[in-house]
């Protein structure tokens, strides 16, 4: 027999998308930074308060899994005491890609300050006084339902820290389609807003990131926020965007030249591919992506020098994976 879910009384879900808390500033981002994703944070949950909405963060909270200062953490402990959001596991908050009791998210876990989605499944029933909905989870590298049992007159919400094909992603795995019984698909990890698909009675929605990671020309024109679902954003088909406080983007980036625009060309992708390993050869033990991972995501097993990328890790790694 089914156990129960859990009841929670409230209006509605508040979802805010990568926050990526990090002490030194992460890329190209100037001083500051941690001040100013606080700042979006507390007015997505000082709405959600006032709302009567239950918050949810679809991952990456922490930009790094380990190793975050002292002081971030105790600043995030009295941020959320007494709001307590319900946090997906983005792949951002795993060390070598697991969920252990060393990364800063399970110390947050372990004050009582949040409630971690550690493990793919229904999470709760939302009570909003006129209709029942229940929130489902799929933490990164879990799989989606490929069903789900819904009750009759309950909306069901499925939130995900995957990679999904949206309009500009159409390269990644996950091809969105109809899930029978899971009404929204609201995904995280992919910080760059998508338009919204409609598979079925599935609607996947993939807002994008409440931080502006990377020095781009996309970013010059986002203006970050939350999505809040009520039952009359669930009548309307729509998500309720609610914009959260930012700077411009001259105050948070250096005065530079802007990069190309995005690479069109075989030799392009190639030495961007080249530069992502020399990034991750640097990046691996702080910000936990392995190699394995980092390849499966953008390596094109089509070309031909790809079975010789793969030769060489199993030879590095002789065979040990990662994940």
């Amino acid at each position: 027999m089914q156990t129960p879910l859990p009841v929670l009384e409230a209006r509605g879900l508040l979802f805010m998308a990568d926050p990526h808390f990090a002490g030194p500033p992460p890329g190209q981002r100037l001083e500051g930074y941690a001040s100013q994703v606080a700042a979006k944070v507390a007015a997505g949950l000082e709405h959600a308060k006032q709302e009567q909405l239950a918050p949810v963060i679809l991952g990456d909270l922490f930009h790094w899994p380990r190793d975050n200062p002292n002081g971030l953490i105790v600043e995030l402990i009295d941020l959320f005491r007494s709001h307590q959001p319900w946090v997906l596991v983005g792949n951002h908050d795993k060390y070598q890609a697991r969920y252990t009791p060393d990364v800063s998210l399970a110390v947050l876990e372990a004050a009582g300050v949040v409630r971690c989605l550690t493990e793919p499944g229904p999470v709760f029933m939302l009570d909003t006084g006129g209709r029942r909905a229940i929130l489902g989870a799929s933490p990164d590298f879990s799989p989606l339902p490929r069903s789900y049992p819904k009750p009759a007159d309950t909306t069901v919400l499925w939130v995900t820290h995957h990679n999904i094909g949206f309009r500009d992603y159409q390269d990644k795995p996950i091809k969105p389609g109809e899930i029978p019984g899971v009404d929204w698909l609201i995904n995280g990890h992919i910080h760059r807003p998508q338009p919204m698909q409609v598979h079925g009675q599935t609607r996947w929605v993939n807002a994008g990131g409440l931080t502006r990671m990377q020095f781009t020309r996309g970013n010059m024109e986002r203006r970050p926020a939350a999505q809040i679902w009520t039952p009359e954003a669930d009548a309307r088909g729509e998500l309720e965007r609610f914009e959260l406080p930012f700077l411009p983007f001259e105050q948070v980036f250096p005065d530079q030249e802007l990069p190309p625009e995005e690479a069109a060309t075989s030799a392009e992708r190639e030495s961007l591919f080249v530069r992502g390993l020399e990034r991750l050869a640097w990046r691996r033990t702080q910000e936990g992506m392995g190699i394995r991972q980092f390849l499966t995501e953008n390596l094109d097993r089509t070309q031909p020098a790809a079975a010789l990328v793969w030769e060489l890790y199993e030879e590095v790694t002789r065979g040990e994976t990662d994940d």
